[in-house]
């Protein structure tokens, strides 16, 4: 003990004459001496004031602590500790060693100032810390980092997209270097890393005219265009929404209201979007371009390079395509899949070039323009045929094939050609299958578009039937079926109706069944091969063979020839094929959303409404711009609204509101088409449904639908209830429905402050039901409720008051304060926005 004493007393001479390490030094081996609680408190403090001196912060920090570990009220070690921290950079924790002291002594001007000084550095860091200045430049030190570990890179990289989507993050990433930045991860091939790059870079090039075109500049088409050739869909999907993005920046599609300097900019992008517009057409044919890659470049030249509307004069961009790439897109359609020398593609690259020929086919505005593109198409099928060389005469006949599934009028007029039909005989006759069945899709959609061709109605039909008595091929002998007569279509309906059990059947009693038995009345028993499993493996292997495409073949016939009755039959086919969800990719490939259309429109009240309930199904899981291509899919609204009738059963009424659900997310366009068609009171009815699948269905379709003004109106107007039931199914137990409802919500309040101080007014639960969303256990609901609230905060101070006087001050700290990894970062980030809006009223201030 003495000795401890002794080198305390040592350490303290070594500390007055500012010799630090060796003061330190005594203190570290007077702790190795003694055991004494009280002595041990001051050699810890006064290492800890060493430590200050030294500037070795972390170590004071912790000789400070072990003091306050023995004596808490220890007021210099408190003050040393808060000293230490501060320097680390650990405010908030500083700030409360410093609360403490002055709390012991108030009347100490050293710890009030210090308090003063810690609260306004806190302040200051906590709005740097939620500035985009701050966020991009973090992100930038971790990817810059060769050493950061993989995961933090990721998420680094995947914060980066939240950040190019807003305005002054894209431009703080732009103005340093982060175009280049994203190159290199784009060159570590790593598909996470590779993702989060392209959808930053589309984040950037939204709604920026300027920074799209430097953008497009650095990286240049040829990369652009390698990125979206890749086998992996995911990433060519988002490839092509990055040149969508840019297309739509170049061209003025995106709408979006510009302001300041990039108002006075004015850019000549003619140049670039022709640039891009060449580079998607050298796609076409390049045996490097997968065929995922493939399709996205016609998906690309689809949506933008034909007018979208007919009174704007200027079809320039046709006429380019048509002269730089008409024979490009040819070559596609004429592609044979089982040919070696056949491009990469997928199941609707060929249904996709045939839809570009048809839109470039109709965007033409006179007679020379279409004279012009014909001459193009018989040059190119012509200079095919060769009589030493059969796979070129197969792909010349393909290629008239996939002409008749576009501009039909032009298919027609091809078929007319010297040679066409000639070639078309040779090739039924040949020992080659792939040659068949190419001779037989032709002759089916020839003599579905053509019937003035008396050759094909006279000899096309023989042809067929020769060829299904020949072949063992089960998918030619399927496909040989279309013909003109119309009793083997009917038969031909009606064995597939068999096959797919699609009839109708009555529902059997079991009580009278036993008292049929008892009476020893005859009493039919389903056949074993009826069966579910049966049933299942026999549509199974009709899809593998192409029924499909024969079932559209058979819609696209004469009217004299497809009676309503077996449309009525081939309703039912298609409502059984497209019972499986798995199946509905393959019914789209193929072209059976297109073929249904017809179907719910013309024919029995039943077929209708089968064709319907089938399009409901298709409409609920897929992508509307690929299942109904062009403007089919608004012939798609009505017949699923329909459905919405209450004399249909539960189910066509719920897959029908998921098939609305799905159109109306897609542009506000088809919400125009939903609400002409008179189907948002049936939604509505629907939300009141005691049918928790109705419920939860129409609340999402309503979720998609309150983006429109019209729908707003509708819950802004007086005397009605539809806000309130709104709020009160935000309440619900069934996480899905609040989660649609508090989308809605969301959307609502946010378009306008009228429904802000109206949401407060139709319930008094509002404040209990938006404090539950905030706490929910599901992020999704959790994150609109949270929107929700500082909706309500940005709209009015009196409302946010309210709210801050309420629980839900405390929710927003407890979520605010949270560590944001990725799963919860929207979360945290809107809790904190929330508070800094409070801060921005002056109704709390930070860590006080």
């Amino acid at each position: 003990m003495a000795d401890a004493v002794q080198l305390k007393e040592e350490g303290n001479k070594y500390f007055q004459n500012q010799n630090y390490e060796e003061a330190s030094k005594s203190y570290s081996q007077a702790l190795k001496l003694t055991k004494d609680k009280a002595l041990l408190a001051t050699l810890y403090r006064n290492r800890a004031a060493c430590g200050l001196k030294m500037e070795s912060y972390a170590q004071a920090a912790s000789d400070a602590s072990k003091a306050i570990d023995i004596n808490a009220s220890d007021i210099k070690a408190l003050f040393r500790r808060c000293q230490a921290l501060e320097q680390l950079g650990k405010l908030d924790q500083a700030f409360k060693d410093v609360q403490r002291c002055a709390t012991l002594e108030p009347q100490n001007r050293n710890f009030q100032e210090t308090l003063r000084r810690l609260n306004s550095s806190i302040h200051e860091k906590l709005h740097v810390q939620f500035s985009t200045d701050s966020r991009v430049q973090k992100m930038f030190e971790i990817l810059l980092d060769e050493n950061s570990e993989a995961e933090k890179r990721e998420k680094a990289a995947n914060n980066l997209i939240v950040l190019g989507r807003e305005d002054a993050g894209a431009e703080k990433i732009f103005q340093n270097n982060g175009v280049a930045l994203l190159l290199q991860l784009l060159d570590t091939k790593k598909p996470e890393l590779v993702l989060a790059a392209i959808r930053t870079l589309s984040g950037m090039c939204s709604g920026h005219q300027a920074r799209a075109m430097a953008i497009l500049h650095t990286i240049q088409m040829n990369c652009i265009c390698g990125w979206m050739a890749v086998e992996e869909e995911e990433i060519s999907r988002a490839v092509c929404n990055l040149l969508q993005t840019i297309i739509d920046a170049l061209s003025g599609e995106d709408k979006r209201e510009h302001r300041g300097k990039e108002e006075a900019l004015v850019l000549d992008t003619k140049k670039d979007l022709k640039l891009i517009t060449s580079h998607l057409l050298d796609m076409l044919v390049n045996k490097k371009v997968s065929g995922q890659g493939r399709d996205q470049a016609l998906n690309l030249l689809n949506k933008n390079i034909p007018r979208k509307d007919l009174a704007d004069h200027d079809n320039s961009r046709t006429i380019y395509v048509i002269e730089n790439g008409l024979r490009k897109i040819l070559k596609v359609v004429g592609q044979v899949p089982e040919q070696p020398s056949c491009l990469p593609l997928t199941d609707n690259t060929r249904m996709l070039a045939s839809i570009l020929l048809n839109k470039l086919y109709d965007d033409l505005r006179c007679d020379p323009e279409r004279d012009h593109f014909r001459k193009i198409c018989e040059e190119y099928i012509t200079g095919k045929f060769d009589p030493q060389n059969m796979d070129k005469n197969v792909h010349a006949i393909q290629t008239v094939s996939g002409v008749l599934q576009g501009p039909f009028d032009l298919g027609n007029q091809l078929l007319g050609m010297k040679g066409v039909m000639e070639m078309m005989v040779a090739l039924c006759g040949s020992d080659r299958e792939q040659d068949q069945l190419v001779a037989v899709e032709a002759l089916i959609h020839a003599s579905t578009k053509l019937s003035r061709a008396t050759f094909i109605i006279t000899n096309g039909v023989t042809l067929l039937k020769d060829i299904y008595k020949t072949t063992k091929n089960e998918r030619i002998k399927i496909r040989t079926l279309v013909t003109s007569d119309k009793t083997i279509l009917y038969s031909v309906a009606t064995t597939l109706v068999n096959c797919t059990n699609s009839y109708d059947v009555k529902e059997v009693i079991p009580e009278l069944v036993q008292l049929a038995k008892f009476s020893k009345q005859h009493v039919p028993e389903e056949h074993p091969k009826d069966k579910k499993d049966f049933v299942e493996k026999r549509v199974k292997r009709l899809l593998k063979a192409g029924v499909i495409s024969t079932l559209a073949c058979m819609v696209k016939a004469d009217s004299a020839i497809l009676t309503d009755q077996t449309k009525e039959l081939l309703a039912r086919v298609f409502l059984a094929l497209c019972d499986n969800a798995r199946d509905r990719g393959t019914i789209v490939a193929q072209g059976g959303g297109k073929a249904l259309i017809p179907l719910a429109i013309e024919g029995t009240d039943v077929g209708k409404v089968k064709a319907a309930h089938a399009l409901a199904k298709i409409a609920a899981v897929s992508n509307p711009d690929i299942a109904f291509p062009g403007e089919r899919v608004y012939e798609v609204v009505r017949p699923l609204v329909r459905l919405l009738d209450t004399q249909r059963d539960g189910l066509q009424n719920y897959e029908a509101l998921l098939g609305l659900t799905n159109l109306s997310g897609r542009s506000d366009k088809l919400r125009q088409k939903i609400i002409k068609e008179k189907a948002l009171p049936d939604i509505e009815n629907y939300m009141f449904e005691n049918h928790d699948q109705l419920r939860q269905a129409a609340t999402e379709c309503m979720c998609n639908m309150v983006v429109n003004k019209e729908v707003q109106e509708r819950f802004l107007a007086d005397g009605n209830d539809r806000l309130k039931l709104v709020v009160l199914l935000c309440g619900e137990d069934d996480d899905k429905v609040q989660n649609a409802a508090a989308g809605a919500l969301a959307m609502l309040t946010a378009a306008h402050k009228k429904l802000c101080h109206k949401m407060t007014q139709v319930t008094s639960q509002w404040l209990e039901i938006l404090q539950r969303l905030c706490l929910h256990d599901r992020l999704s609901v959790q994150h609109r409720g949270i929107v929700i609230a500082y909706n309500l905060m940005a709209a009015d101070q009196e409302l946010a008051k309210k709210l801050v006087e309420s629980e839900l001050l405390e929710i927003l700290t407890f979520v605010g304060k949270q560590e944001p990894d990725e799963k919860r970062k929207q979360v945290v980030e809107a809790a904190r926005d929330c508070l800094i809006k409070c801060m921005d009223y002056g109704f709390i201030k930070p860590f006080s």
